[in-house]
């Protein structure tokens, strides 16, 4: 499950086409492949603990950007978003991916979120599969 933010999505748009194109190129079925859209980083974690309760995944990749502005609010987000994230994957027994760009400028972000293997949102997918797949061999 791909959940995404809109905030900043002429970013968090090419993190998501990063990421699914890395997981269609692994052998995931396009039909298989379920995005849930979320207005930002901050609704992240609880749009994620929501799609845990319904189960029947494999793994959550959560994807969002945050850019640092002229205001403290860019560390309360980015702070609360990876707590969030944090405790859950701790409290899952389904790998949770941390997709999100903490940058300080919409230049560095763009970087990140290009085509290619520089891609964090491919990054990001990359690393949801190795570890469903080593979730599933510790079962």
């Amino acid at each position: 499950m791909l959940v995404a933010a809109r905030f900043n999505e002429s970013i968090t748009s090419r993190l998501l086409v990063g990421a699914a194109d890395a997981l269609v190129q692994h052998g995931v079925a396009v039909d298989d492949l379920k995005v849930l859209h979320v207005p930002g980083v901050w609704e992240l974690p609880s749009a994620c603990a929501q799609v845990l309760k319904q189960g029947g995944i494999d793994t959550v990749i959560a994807l969002g950007c945050v850019i640092r502005g002229e205001t403290p609010h860019f560390e309360f987000v980015a702070r609360e978003a990876a707590r969030g994230l944090g405790a859950l994957s701790v409290r899952t027994p389904i790998p949770i991916v941390f997709g999100v760009l903490t940058t300080n400028t919409f230049e560095q972000a763009l970087d990140r979120a290009g085509p290619g293997e520089r891609n964090k949102g491919r990054e990001a997918a990359l690393s949801a599969l190795e570890m469903a797949n080593l979730f599933s061999e510790l079962r």
